[in-house]
């Protein structure tokens, strides 16, 4: 496993070994050892899976302590632009951004850990999205910026994406009050 580190500390791309024959493929997408080797020390107690059709946006969403998580994030099928915001007071990318491509052919994951927004557009249909999650998930304690902050300067590549009405009631990164 490759570990690709972007320009926010903390927030990782990773980069399985892929086993390719005329079969097909194999890749480990979790072992803890090398995980921990990694820098990732987190206690996964909670797996997700989403569908979407193309041009849908899930997000930014974080959730607040004590139920905050960290999250591993990849995808199954299709592809995803994928969007993880620092929120953490006291970094200095405060409001910056990372955005990556997470598709069934690259097999990248990504590590969000605790302290940041997520979300992510579907760029195909029938895109299948997993994430293992380091905390529970806590309906009290989730939170939500809106997509398209004009501060967060976020460049989707899209105009219109299909949101849900829980996304379009997220606040603006100016009035956000962050608790990590």
């Amino acid at each position: 496993m490759d570990v690709i580190k972007t320009f926010i500390n903390g927030l990782v791309l990773l980069k399985p070994g892929v086993f390719s024959d005329t079969r097909g493929y194999f890749f480990e997408s979790y072992q803890k050892e090398r995980f921990l080797q990694a820098g990732i020390d987190a206690d996964f107690v909670q797996d997700n899976e989403s569908m979407s059709a193309k041009d849908i946006l899930r997000g930014l969403h974080f959730q607040k302590p004590p139920f905050a998580q960290g999250k591993l994030v990849r995808v199954v099928r299709g592809s995803v632009l994928d969007v993880a915001v620092d929120i953490r007071k006291q970094s200095p990318t405060y409001g910056k951004y990372e955005a990556v491509l997470l598709s069934a052919e690259n097999k990248l994951m990504m590590w969000i850990p605790v302290g940041f927004a997520h979300a992510y557009l579907s760029l195909e249909h029938y895109t299948i999205f997993q994430y293992k999650c380091s905390q529970y998930y806590n309906k009290e304690s989730e939170c939500s910026i809106i997509w398209n902050d004009p501060d967060l300067h976020i460049h989707w590549g899209i105009d219109t994406p299909l949101v849900s009405d829980k996304d379009l009631q997220g606040v603006w990164f100016r009035e956000l009050v962050s608790p990590f």
